[in-house]
């Protein structure tokens, strides 16, 4: 009989840790992805659990290689923010003067982040990400519309 966890070279609490952290990091990014999807945005809940699932498991794969301690983990980090803010820069949009997608991008990064934070374990950090991206969506949405509803001739002055 042939023993995967020795094939595989890898411990079975490790693994099991492993999942966890990647399985957090797709939870918590869960309430995002569901505003993004039902607002109808560029990206939706498919793209933000793989994101963050992403990001924790590059976090993950950097300690095992590189050790948690290790210095390298800083390029880890730099390679996420970058890498993550290009997928980012892929939902914004021009429309004549106006950019859109902005807030998609920026809550695309910050999901990033929220993914690495579980990867190291900091999930205090990866939780205040996801309920405040969930709740700045949610809540201030109206906000954002009386603003546009405070000044209507801002949209003739916008167009060309």
């Amino acid at each position: 009989m042939i023993d995967l966890a020795m094939m595989f070279n890898m411990n079975p609490w490790d693994a099991l840790s492993h999942a966890a952290n990647l399985a957090v990091a797709y939870v918590l990014a869960l309430p995002i992805g569901w505003n993004r999807e039902h607002e109808e945005r560029s990206a939706g809940i498919r793209t933000f659990c793989l994101v963050a699932m992403t990001a924790c498991g590059f976090v993950l794969v950097a300690i095992g290689v590189l050790g948690k301690e290790s210095a390298g983990q800083a390029r880890i980090l730099e390679g996420l923010i970058v890498g993550v803010g290009f997928i980012g820069g892929g939902a914004i949009l021009k429309h004549g003067t106006q950019a859109v997608g902005t807030a998609t991008a920026a809550s695309l990064w910050a999901t990033g982040a929220l993914g690495a934070a579980v990867g190291y374990g900091l999930y205090d950090i990866a939780a205040i990400l996801s309920a405040s991206m969930y709740l700045t969506f949610r809540f201030l949405a109206p906000l954002k519309s009386a603003a546009h509803e405070a000044d209507p001739e801002k949209d003739r002055r916008e167009t060309p």
